[in-house]
C-alpha cells in the first residue's frame, strides 16, 4: 500500500472491550477515525476489527536446540503474523532479531535480552549461566540490550536432588530488580515451582511466567504487589510427557510436573479471581510452533476466565500493560478483521480473514 493509498476498514471497530465504531481509516500506514477530505487507491474491507494480538511470551530467534538462522527466524515472526499476532514480547533469547524491526510486514517485538540463568540450572545454549555474585552485572547488560524487559530464569530442576528449586537468594535477586528499574526495565522470570515465588515478589519482580507453582499462601501476596503472571496453559499441556521421559532419572520431579499440570486450571483461574493481572503467552519457539496465541485464549478459557477477559488478555489489555497503542487515533495501522464476533466466541481467534500491518494489507 502506498502513502497516498485508503484503507477504509467497515463493520464492528472492537476499540475496547465495550466501545464499538462502524468504521476506520488507514492512511500513511496509521489509523484515523476521520474520513480523508479527498483520496485515491481507496480500498474497503468489512468485517469485525481487533488490534492486533499479543504473544506476551514467545521466543524468535530459538528451537529447542538454541539460536536458530535468520531464515527460521523470519518463518517464526510470519506465522505468528498470519495468524493475527502483531505484538510479541520475546521472553529470551540468544539471537538478534533486531533486523526484525527494519521489516515493515512483519510483528513488532519487545526484546527481553537473553534469559539468565545459574549454572547448569537451564537449557543448554539458551541462557548466560552464571553464579548470584555476577547476577547484578548480567541484568543491568540484558536491561540495555533489551526493550524494556529482562528474564531471569528463577527455577529449575536441581540435579542433586532430583526436584525443581529456586536459583537465586532473595538478596541477590533483590539487588537485580532494583538494577533493572534503575535503567528503566521491567523483569519477568521463569517459574514452574513453589518456592521461589515469594522471594522473587518481594524483591519487586513485575511478572512471572507460567505460574504453575502458585498456591493460596502466594496468590494474596501477587493480588497486593500487583505482579502479573503469563501463564503459558498451551506449553503446560507438555508437562505430563516431559514428566514420563524423566520418569526413570527423576522421579520426584517427575510427579512434582504432574502435579502442578493437574491443577493448572484451577491455580489461573485462582489468580483471576483474585485480581492477578493474566495475560496471554505460548512459549512458542523452544518446543512449540509459533502462532498458537489463538489456542491460549481458549486455554484461558477452560481456565474459567470469562470471554472477554481472556480475548482482552491478547488483545486491550495485553497491549495496555506492554505500553503498545491498540485501535488509538493515529496509531500503526496494526490490526485483525474477522467474519464474526469474537467477543461472543473467542474460537473466532483461530480464523481471522484479513490481517494488516502497518497498514499493509497482508493477507
Amino acid at each position: 500500500m502506498s502513502d497516498q493509498a485508503v484503507l477504509h476498514v467497515k463493520g464492528r471497530v472492537l476499540v475496547g472491550p465495550d466501545e464499538v465504531v462502524d468504521e476506520l481509516w488507514v492512511i500513511g500506514g496509521r489509523i484515523s477515525y476521520e474520513r480523508p477530505v479527498a483520496a485515491r487507491d481507496v480500498r474497503t474491507v468489512q468485517g469485525w476489527v481487533l488490534p492486533g494480538l499479543v504473544d506476551a511470551h514467545c521466543h524468535v530467534g530459538l528451537d529447542a536446540h538454541g539460536p536458530v538462522s535468520a531464515d527460521v527466524a523470519e518463518k517464526q515472526a510470519l506465522t505468528d503474523r498470519d495468524t493475527g499476532t502483531l505484538l510479541l514480547r520475546d521472553a529470551g533469547s540468544p539471537s538478534d532479531t533486531r533486523w526484525i524491526d527494519d521489516r515493515d510486514d512483519l510483528p513488532q517485538i519487545i526484546r527481553a535480552g537473553r534469559h539468565i540463568a545459574r549454572t547448569r540450572r537451564y537449557i543448554r545454549n539458551y541462557a548466560h549461566e552464571i553464579e548470584p555474585d555476577d547476577l547484578v552485572a548480567y541484568v543491568a547488560q540484558e536491561a540495555r540490550r533489551g526493550d524494556g524487559w529482562v528474564k531471569l530464569v528463577g527455577d529449575w530442576i536441581d540435579r542433586g536432588t532430583g526436584d525443581l528449586s529456586a536459583c537465586w537468594p532473595r538478596g541477590a535477586v533483590q539487588a537485580a530488580i532494583a538494577e533493572a528499574h534503575r535503567l528503566g526495565a521491567r523483569v519477568t522470570a521463569h517459574c514452574f515451582a513453589e518456592d521461589s515465588l515469594a522471594d522473587l515478589v518481594e524483591a519487586g519482580i513485575d511478572c512471572i511466567e507460567h505460574a504453575t507453582g502458585l498456591t493460596d499462601d502466594t496468590i494474596p501476596l501477587f493480588a497486593e504487589r500487583g505482579v502479573a503472571i503469563v501463564p503459558t496453559l498451551v506449553n503446560i499441556a507438555t508437562f505430563p510427557g516431559l514428566a514420563a521421559g524423566g520418569q526413570e532419572k527423576y522421579p520426584v520431579w517427575a510427579d512434582h510436573m504432574r502435579r502442578l499440570h493437574a491443577r493448572r486450571y484451577d491455580t489461573v483461574r485462582s489468580a483471576y479471581d483474585a485480581g492477578i493481572p493474566v495475560f496471554v503467552g505460548t512459549d512458542a519457539g523452544g518446543s512449540l510452533a509459533h502462532g498458537l496465541a489463538a489456542a491460549e485464549v481458549v486455554e484461558l478459557t477452560r481456565a474459567g476466565i470469562p470471554p472477554l477477559a481472556a480475548l482482552s488478555a491478547t488483545t486491550w489489555a495485553a497491549r495496555a500493560w506492554l505500553d503498545r497503542p491498540g485501535l488509538s487515533e493515529g496509531a500503526p495501522a496494526d490490526f485483525v478483521v474477522y467474519d464474526s464476533d469474537p467477543r461472543a466466541d473467542v474460537r473466532a481467534l483461530a480464523v481471522p480473514r484479513g490481517i494488516v500491518v502497518n497498514g499493509i494489507v497482508v493477507r
